[in-house]
């Protein structure tokens, strides 16, 4: 199993293989991953503890936010702005297609900005 450190927390990459990924995430209280978006990813989110506000929509001007707790889940398609935020420390799994730098930042708190 491969460990990801971020600034936020950490991912470990559980499987990756040509057809699919999955990760587990652990997000630490108060602080959030970039506002993003994938071009070819499609992922679905599957929280197992804690409380996730994840805000998604079809531009970083238009998006809904809504907190999800264990055993919640949500599927984010290509195209589809998005951002996890941890209400409390939170742990989820991240199921997807295996794309693992399709990742389009549009802004991030740590200053990783797509160019």
């Amino acid at each position: 199993m491969k460990i990801i450190e971020k600034p936020w927390g950490k991912e470990e990459v559980i499987e990756i293989n040509d057809r699919y990924m999955m990760k587990k995430l652990a997000m630490r209280k108060g602080h959030r991953c970039s506002l993003q978006y994938h071009n070819t990813k499609r992922e679905t989110i599957y929280v197992l503890s804690g409380k996730l506000q994840i805000s998604y929509g079809p531009s970083k001007e238009q998006l809904r936010a809504q907190v999800f707790g264990p055993d919640e889940t949500i599927t984010l398609t290509p195209g589809v702005v998005h951002r996890m935020e941890a209400m409390e420390d939170s742990i989820y799994l991240e199921a997807s297609t295996p794309e693992m730098d399709d990742v389009v930042r549009l802004v991030d708190d740590y200053q990783r900005v797509s160019k």
